[in-house]
């Protein structure tokens, strides 16, 4: 038995930190760290004056209850009806420099945790919420990445420089994806800067023009169900949808296109740099006959338009199923990883988005990889050797991907737990759902409602990932997180 609702919060932050100590996490910062919060010195790794750019009307738009503001946005709309989208990235590099105390937790952790009870920032609050924040109607050090989209969608023009903004407006994905569907009023914060309608309707439908670019190169066009707890005071009292829309998907666009940039800029530069590669799925053969059980022929060998095809006509024929199949899809395409790549190289690139130049480097404030890119950014601006050698990027990398695997596991843990507290009282009571892990260690379900993965603990002989089925929920253990469920009668094949 889980403890008593009023305890629920407190339940899962020892959860938590004793995960994160399993995985070989901090959950606290050093003391070293700590104290160079106390002499925050901006340094100057950049040499020649930044753009000032405080004028442009540059907003954030994120989750709505996001602090740690990476990026922020801009449309410049060009004579011959081309539009110049300017991405800003926080300078985080700035005030945590290569080799210091806080660099060096940040490079073992390698990515804020975010769980159901608390969050793990990969720096420390003063800085990743404050100091080194693109917070509303702040001066800020940034990073630019311009991208000239012409009316056609193609983008004919990339650049990279440093430059001073301020953002006019702290936006929430969630307001936003509903004035923009007309299911909403103009937010509040977007009515108090006059003209950013205008100006977010502009980025909005070049974000789509993109968009339409990315899926006829083959990119995917997933949705999956994502959850997030919801607490009456301290008890969990349910677990909340948190689906894509329209502007996480205007973000996520630009984001894209930001990284290749990033990624080319650095290769015509000469310089060694970490991708974020997803290869071609491990289990495409299965990929196969999940399509044909559902009437599509796909080829023998990886082809991500042809994917991308099947997956469009899934979701016309069938919306309310297609996050289950896009589930499964993900499974078996198999998870991304960071790899270094040398100039000269072909690397693996990105099958899920369809793209060969790919890195991260949006979001210095959550991810160590995107605080490297920066770093090699900033050197080959001012001229300077790489801050890194090929060698220390190929070990970062294996580490970054392991640490963020690691980092998955706690929060998948941490919702699991949430989960079973939920699902307490419900023992016995059965529900559909789909196969989304089977291997030697063990099968795995999703239930529709609530959205929750479990062990198929009985019954689970025959079964491979994307296989609907029926089941009873059997047990839940909220301390280890376990949910475990027992085959009550299978109602299909194909997620």
């Amino acid at each position: 038995m889980g403890p008593e609702p009023k305890r629920h919060r407190e339940f899962l932050r020892r959860v938590a930190r004793r995960a994160m100590l399993a995985y070989d996490l901090d959950p606290d910062f050093p003391q070293p760290a700590l104290a160079e919060l106390d002499r925050p010195a901006r340094r100057e790794t950049l040499e020649g004056p930044r753009r000032d750019l405080r004028d442009l009307p540059w907003a954030s738009i994120d989750n709505d209850d996001s602090r740690d503001l990476d990026q922020l946005t801009v449309a410049r709309p060009e004579p011959d009806g081309a539009v110049t989208i300017l991405v800003a990235v926080a300078d985080v590099d700035a005030l945590v420099p290569k080799g210091s105390a806080l660099d060096e937790h940040a490079r073992h952790n390698t990515t804020s945790v975010y769980t159901a009870a608390e969050t793990f920032p990969m720096l420390p609050e003063r800085l990743s919420t404050d100091l080194t924040s693109l917070n509303a109607n702040e001066d800020r050090s940034v990073l630019v990445i311009e991208l000239t989209v012409s009316p056609d969608g193609t983008v004919r023009h990339e650049a990279l420089s440093a430059a001073l903004v301020r953002n006019h407006a702290k936006l929430a994905y969630r307001s936003v994806a509903a004035w923009l569907d007309g299911e909403g009023p103009m937010p509040d914060a977007m009515a108090r800067v006059e003209g950013l309608d205008e100006q977010v309707r502009i980025q909005d439908r070049v974000a789509q023009q993109l968009g339409a670019t990315r899926h006829e190169q083959g990119a995917l066009d997933l949705d999956t169900v994502e959850t997030r707890a919801v607490f009456d005071g301290e008890a969990i009292r349910d677990l909340e949808d948190d689906r894509r829309n329209r502007a996480k998907e205007l973000i996520e666009n630009f984001m894209v296109f930001a990284n290749g940039a990033t990624a080319r800029f650095l290769e015509s530069q000469g310089v060694a740099s970490i991708r974020r590669v997803v290869r071609v799925p491990k289990r495409w053969d299965r990929i196969v006959a999940v399509a044909a059980e559902l009437g599509t022929r796909l080829p023998a060998e990886p082809d991500s338009r042809a994917l991308r095809q099947f997956l469009g006509v899934r979701r016309a024929a069938d919306p309310l199923r297609f996050p289950d199949l896009s589930l499964t899809v993900i499974k078996l395409m198999g998870s991304g990883e960071y790899a270094v790549e040398r100039p000269g190289e072909d690397g693996p690139g990105h099958f899920g988005l369809a793209v060969h130049d790919y890195t991260h480097s949006t979001a210095p404030n959550r991810r160590y990889p995107d605080l490297i890119t920066q770093r090699l950014v900033k050197a080959a601006l001012a001229g300077r050797p790489s801050p890194y050698s090929a060698d220390e990027l190929g070990s970062l990398a294996e580490h970054c991907t392991a640490k963020e695997d690691d980092a998955g596991k706690v929060a998948r843990l941490v919702h699991k737990a949430a989960a079973a507290l939920l699902l307490e009282g419900r023992i016995g009571d059965t529900f559909d759902g789909v196969v989304t892990g089977a291997s030697a260690k063990g099968t795995w379900v999703r239930i529709f409602q609530p959205p929750v993965e479990g062990r198929l603990a009985e019954g689970f002989a025959g079964f491979d990932v994307g296989d609907r089925v029926r089941v009873r929920l059997v047990a839940t253990n909220p301390e280890k997180g376990f949910i475990d469920f027992a085959k009550s009668s299978q109602v299909g094949a194909g997620g």
